[in-house]
């Protein structure tokens, strides 16, 4: 493969996106979570051992001071966007079969500030992380691909579109796309197909990148990890496709909220350590470290990554 990667040694780690509180509503009750995509891409990385810096909008507001507690808890730094509106907030409806969600105003108008503090904060990192990110903001677009220099070599993307949160779908899907093909790696799952194409994985996989058998050059544009659900994850990496089956740990499936997230985040967590993999059988280690991470986060209420606590089964 073609792709320039980090060095092994890589450490320091800015996540930019989202930061909320979550509201889970279900017949026992209503429960309140520190969240967001990019939130707990950046939580997970930090209980991954890694020195992680989150830039996020929050509001002058109590639910503010609760995700500051939190993210100082796990080590994770903040470079704060300021929101009129409040923080956001996100209300998970469980009462009536399918889970509903409805996100306040404040997170329908996130933004991202790349004032000193932001750039500083891209600039010094080995990689970025994006995530939830306005992508349908033209302005704000603009400003996200001015503020990263050398995105080949170290950003990953997770478009994380949410159909409450999104203002032009077709702008969002552009300028998504087009980020993606500026990145080292981009992240895709079933859902953001159905959502931002009304099509299948395979295809939104498709338009990510060209296929390379089709091609002349060895190697084009990102690799690309996409999951799945219970169908496992997929990487495709130029004429590389490595894929993983979910993992099989004791215990029942407690809420799947964070799987995508915490399936990202080993997956950097992998990067920063060993750069990106080049060979079928490091993809192979790089998915089942994180497939197996996702199912131990997956037995726990909560988007809070996880490690097994023992030995996963693997399926044969």
């Amino acid at each position: 493969m073609s792709h320039p990667a980090p060095a092994p040694s890589t450490q320091r780690i800015t996540v930019v996106g989202d930061a909320l509180i979550d509201e889970l509503r279900d017949p026992q009750g209503s429960r309140e979570f520190v969240g967001g995509a990019a939130l707990n891409v950046a939580v997970g990385l930090a209980l991954l051992g890694q020195d992680v810096t989150l830039v996020a909008m929050l509001g002058d507001d109590e639910a503010a001071q609760h995700i500051r507690s939190y993210l100082d808890d796990f080590g994770v730094r903040l470079v704060e966007s300021p929101s009129a509106l409040g923080t956001s907030r996100a209300i998970s409806d469980r009462t009536d079969g399918e889970p509903r969600y409805e996100f306040n105003e404040a997170a329908q108008h996130r933004s991202i500030r790349f004032d000193d503090a932001t750039r500083a904060a891209l600039d010094e990192a080995d990689l970025v992380v994006v995530s939830c990110f306005p992508f349908d903001n033209a302005a704000q677009y603009a400003e996200l691909v001015d503020a990263i220099a050398r995105p080949e070599e170290r950003v990953i993307v997770d478009g994380n579109p949410r159909a409450g949160m999104l203002a032009d779908r077709a702008a969002f899907l552009e300028n998504f796309e087009d980020f993606a093909s500026r990145s080292l790696l981009a992240k895709v799952g079933d859902e953001d197909a159905e959502l931002l194409l009304g099509d299948s994985l395979d295809a939104f996989v498709a338009r990510l990148g060209r296929d390379p058998v089709a091609d002349d050059a060895p190697g084009f544009g990102p690799a690309i990890l996409a999951t799945a659900g219970r169908e496992g994850a997929t990487i495709h990496d130029g004429r590389l496709v490595v894929h993983a089956d979910i993992v099989e740990l004791s215990g029942p499936v407690v809420d799947t909220m964070g799987a995508g997230d915490a399936t990202l985040s080993a997956i950097v967590q992998h990067i920063a350590e060993r750069g990106l993999p080049q060979t079928t059988i490091a993809w192979e280690t790089a998915l089942r470290e994180a497939m197996t991470i996702a199912a131990a986060t997956v037995r726990h209420e909560g988007a809070l990554l996880r490690k097994p606590a023992h030995d996963p089964v693997y399926p044969s």
